[in-house]
């Protein structure tokens, strides 16, 4: 094997591994071996090394700058990998031998395992980052979706337009599973009365496996193979379809590969079956009760729940159960009616659906929320489940989300903390002395990276994939810039500011202290509301007078997303006060050198201290428009009187002293505290630890 060979290879096990997609340096190996190629590539590592020449690997192998940079990331991924020296180590040990089996419907990982559609999959991605990086074991299980989630276009009116391709897992960083004789493993799986077979995939994440379990065959065989390869696309029989293949095809799955959970995490109620069939194992196991079973399996069981909406809880009806489940139910000795009442809020009515969430919520020993504010309205919302109990001694407590840090960290703001933080910080970066050493950093260093990183996403913003309009660009990398990029839905208002347009030209007029938004983010596909919403501001940003002041970015992906909350001044956040159950993009941007103003919901009232950030408090007053009309005028009072005279007051330098002073806040006090790290950390104390039987204390004490 001559040089390029042994090269080719080393990099072909480098792209299986997706620990490069949170290692920049890791990601500019492809990028310098071929930047063009690894655009048309869509930053795909596999697609890359099979559409690579020969000649330019070659050429690859006699540039030595490059090839030490090679062999440094090599070097880097095999002493990651046999590190022994982690916080997982000294602190969840006894996890190898029973790992966290983390179950979720979706996972963003990297814009080219497109097997996501937002915020609930980026932050799965993160918690799997994450557990690696603390060497915590654990286990990912999804669904692999052929079509993945739509890729968004829009027409010239600002119509969207959902696009799906069909991929081939040859494409993805993905290896098949197999039996012990070599064969593509299958799994056989009880539904609507037939026996449907369900293969999986794997990818690496560090030291995490990920399965993927495939459905193409499964759906196949009743008929509905195009809409089960959405993520969220189809009917109700389609979703309970999935949602059966995530939870009890996953657990089959990883009892077959021989992994007993130590813990049985269900991110979301799409999961919430996992523990049912864990109980089923149990009872053909051990010949016990299914009830005695089933407390076995929920004692080891963690139920996280991500919405405030009720409409984002599934929800099937009683015949659709029976029709899908009627065998599986037999299974488990249980009637149709004691099945329906395991995911009722109000057993025994017949009226009352089977809720995806309720199952989980019952079955699970430990439930939380994903902030501080959602875990009230969610003890609220949930009250009747337990009817007996005052909203505060509801078993729902929260750990609040957080950002895998070195994912989302721009290149060039790693090596500014490179030159001024602990030689360790990165492995540190849960702990709140790290970022003190913010301080150190000059004013003008600091901004200078702003600057540049402003600068790089307007360059980028030209050259973005499926641009709503050719001609739309932003003018000016020193104006002040907003960014809103999220879930178009109509709780979150994309256009409470454009309702007062006036107004709003006003500031994007003034030469003097010039103001510039950019837009992106997709609505579902069957959420009229949220379409009409980016329609909306598809013609706000296309009107000529508009023109440089304000852009929309279609397709809104992981990919784009790095690129605005690495490059943006102000986040704004609107939702209606009760509605966001945590966020975080926000996080990402106070990393990169960003400030939020938010509405107080989710997260953001557990990080803003009043130096850090700008807050709206939020109208609760239970008329729509009138809550709309208010926040929209607290924003603007704070983008007039705060906001924009902060950015402008600047030094003869150019530099915004007190801007910065603030950036330098929000970066020591969100960025240890809002990172990954921390949370995968707190879910090991508070639920991992005890729901697997090794903590050494029990103080009865609530997790928060």
């Amino acid at each position: 094997m001559n040089k390029s060979e042994r090269l080719k290879q080393r990099m072909l096990e480098l792209a299986r591994n997706l620990w490069w997609t949170w290692h920049p340096e890791a990601l500019d190996v492809w990028r310098s071996i071929d930047a063009g190629l690894w655009r048309e590539s869509r930053h795909s590592p596999v697609v890359f090394m099979k559409r690579l020449g020969k000649e330019r690997l070659e050429e690859a192998c006699k540039d030595p700058s490059l090839c030490i940079r090679i062999h440094r990331v090599f070097s880097d991924l095999d002493r990651y990998m046999e590190s022994a020296s982690t916080w997982g180590c000294l602190h969840a040990g006894p996890l190898r031998a029973r790992p966290v089996t983390y179950f979720c419907a979706e996972f963003g990982i990297h814009e080219s395992l497109p097997l996501y559609s937002g915020g609930l999959g980026v932050l799965a991605g993160d918690h799997l980052k994450s557990a690696s990086d603390l060497g915590i074991p654990m286990v990912g299980v999804s669904l692999f979706y052929r079509e993945g989630y739509f890729r968004q276009r829009l027409s010239e009116a600002g119509e969207q337009i959902s696009d799906y391709e069909l991929f081939d897992p040859e494409d993805l960083p993905l290896v098949r599973v197999k039996d012990r004789d070599g064969n593509p493993l299958t799994i056989d799986l009880p539904i609507q009365g037939d026996r449907v077979q369900i293969g999986a995939w794997t990818a690496a994440l560090g030291r995490v496996p990920l399965f993927f379990l495939d459905m193409e065959k499964a759906f196949r065989e009743m008929g509905i193979q195009e809409l089960g390869r959405r993520l969220y696309g189809g009917d109700e029989a389609v979703r309970l379809s999935q949602e059966i293949i995530l939870g009890i095809g996953g657990m089959k799955l990883l009892l077959s590969l021989g992994i007993k959970p130590g813990v049985i995490h269900l991110n979301e109620g799409h999961c919430a079956f996992a523990p049912l069939e864990y109980a089923r194992h149990l009872t053909e196991e051990h010949g016990i009760s299914f009830d005695s079973a089933l407390k076995q399996a929920g004692s080891r069981t963690l139920f996280t729940t991500h919405t405030s909406v009720p409409a984002g809880h599934d929800r099937f009806a009683s015949s659709l159960i029976d029709r899908m489940l009627w065998q599986y139910r037999g299974s488990l000795g249980l009637g149709h009616e004691e099945f329906m009442d395991l995911g009722r809020v109000y057993p025994g009515n017949a009226d009352d659906p089977f809720c995806m969430t309720v199952l989980a919520l019952k079955t699970a020993s430990k439930s939380n929320a994903v902030s501080s504010i959602h875990g009230k309205v969610s003890r609220e919302m949930w009250r009747d489940l337990w009817p007996d109990r005052s909203p505060q001694q509801i078993p729902i407590g929260h750990i609040t989300n957080g950002i895998n840090v070195l994912g989302w960290l721009a290149p060039s703001m790693k090596q500014l903390f490179h030159q001024y933080f602990p030689p360790d910080w990165e492995s540190r970066i849960g702990e709140e002395n790290t970022w003190l050493h913010i301080y150190s950093i000059p004013d003008e260093e600091l901004w200078n990276v702003i600057v540049f990183l402003k600068t790089r996403q307007f360059k980028f913003l030209p050259g973005a994939p499926h641009r709503a309009h050719p001609k739309a660009s932003l003018s000016d990398p020193r104006a002040l810039t907003i960014g809103f990029a999220r879930r178009f839905a109509g709780y979150k208002r994309a256009c409470l500011l454009l309702d007062d347009p006036v107004r709003l030209w006003r500031l994007l007029s003034d030469s003097d202290r010039p103001v510039q938004i950019a837009f992106s983010g997709k609505a579902h596909p069957r959420d009229d509301i949220g379409k009409a919403l980016v329609r909306k501001v598809y013609q706000f940003v296309t009107e000529p007078r508009i023109a440089g002041k304000a852009v929309f970015i279609e397709d809104y992906d992981i990919n784009v997303c790095r690129h605005l909350v690495q490059g943006i001044d102000l986040w704004l956040n609107t939702p209606r006060q009760g509605y966001e159950a945590c966020g975080t993009s926000g996080m990402k941007v106070a990393l990169n050198g960003g400030l939020n103003l938010s509405i107080l919901d989710g997260w953001w009232p557990e990080g803003y201290t009043g130096n850090n950030g700008f807050a709206i408090r939020g109208s609760r007053n239970e008329n729509n428009g009138i809550r709309d009309e208010r926040d929209r005028e607290a924003v603007f009072e704070a983008l007039e009187k705060e906001v924009i005279p902060l950015y402008y007051k600047q030094d003869e330098d150019g530099v915004p002293r007190d801007w910065v002073r603030r950036i330098k806040q929000a970066m020591c006090t969100l960025g240890w505290r809002f990172s990954s790290d921390r949370m995968v950390k707190d879910y090991t104390d508070h639920c991992y630890r005890p729901a697997a039987g090794i903590s050494t204390c029990e103080m009865n004490i609530p997790f928060v």
